[in-house]
């Protein structure tokens, strides 16, 4: 997953950014935020209310989901706000750093479509579910299928559940694992698919249509949680708890729930407890391997 810091470099400078003036005086630290959708509404209004707080920084764009950790880590950024932390644990784990959340955002349920169907009875006939083959959103979508009653595992509580850890004989359904950017495809196709709510707008696909979603208040739902994220030695930093704070201001909420079109369930939890999440989520990780 990591980079020479030459090759991050050169990322960076590529980059799209575009910075934050602030109201206050120059010599107020430029605060570095990295993300992966600086392109959507909420971004910009983040920008507006950062602006109206004197708050001076710069929004750093990557195409790229494995860079903004490795760019938090060798400071080229000082924070970012792009991942749930599962993902986070996922990095910490593989690369043995100790990034960690300073608040919560959002989670984003993952669900299950199928064309012109209203029912999982519907998805029941058709005999076959697309799931996206990333490490990041497979285990989720079995487990959005356990929980739609269509599949089975032979063993249970599985964090990052395969396709291996299926038991066909008592599963409804069998499931075929496509790329992420795929499943529109899929289900385009006429075929049901668990698809990522980033591949919907692109597809023309109202997220209203889901037959099927895993509940955000679950428990198995939190290690999905949205957060910003920075180094261990920064979470406390009061500047960073205010980036948090503004992100839940109302106008930019606004935004979110625009472009999400109401998928986007809104997350206010401070760093400490969303850490505990994210530890318990590691050790999961580590007892799998």
């Amino acid at each position: 997953m990591s980079l020479g810091r030459k090759a991050l470099a050169a990322v960076l400078a590529a980059s799209t950014a575009f910075s934050l003036a602030a109201c206050g005086g120059d010599d107020s630290e430029t605060i570095k935020i990295g993300t992966t959708d600086s392109d959507q509404k909420q971004w910009q209004v983040f920008k507006e209310e950062l602006d109206k707080a004197g708050i001076k920084g710069e929004i750093v764009s990557f195409n790229d989901y494995n860079i903004p950790n490795q760019a938090l880590k060798d400071g080229q950024i000082d924070i970012n706000n792009f991942q749930h932390m599962k993902f986070l644990a996922e990095y910490n784990v593989g690369n043995d750093t100790n990034l960690v959340p300073v608040g919560g955002t959002e989670i984003v349920p993952l669900a299950l479509y199928f064309k012109d169907h209203k029912s999982v009875e519907d998805v029941e006939k058709a005999g076959e579910v697309a799931i996206p083959n990333d490490s990041t959103n497979q285990g989720r979508a079995i487990n959005v299928l356990v929980q739609a009653k269509l599949i089975t595992l032979k063993k249970e509580g599985l964090l990052t559940p395969t396709p291996a850890d299926i038991d066909e004989g008592k599963s409804k359904v069998k499931v075929t694992t496509v790329d992420a950017a795929q499943t529109a495809t899929s289900y385009l196709d006429g075929k049901p698919a668990i698809i990522n709510n980033s591949f919907l707008s692109k597809a023309g696909i109202d997220p209203n249509t889901a037959i099927f979603k895993d509940d955000p208040k679950a428990d198995e739902a939190k290690p999905y949680i949205n957060g910003f994220v920075t180094t261990k030695e920064n979470q406390n930093k009061e500047e960073f708890k205010k980036l948090v704070e503004i992100w839940h201001s109302q106008p930019v909420q606004d935004a979110i729930k625009e472009e999400s079109k109401g998928t986007s369930v809104e997350i206010k939890m401070d760093g400490p407890e969303l850490e505990k999440i994210l530890n318990d989520t590691q050790n999961k990780l580590k007892a799998q391997k």
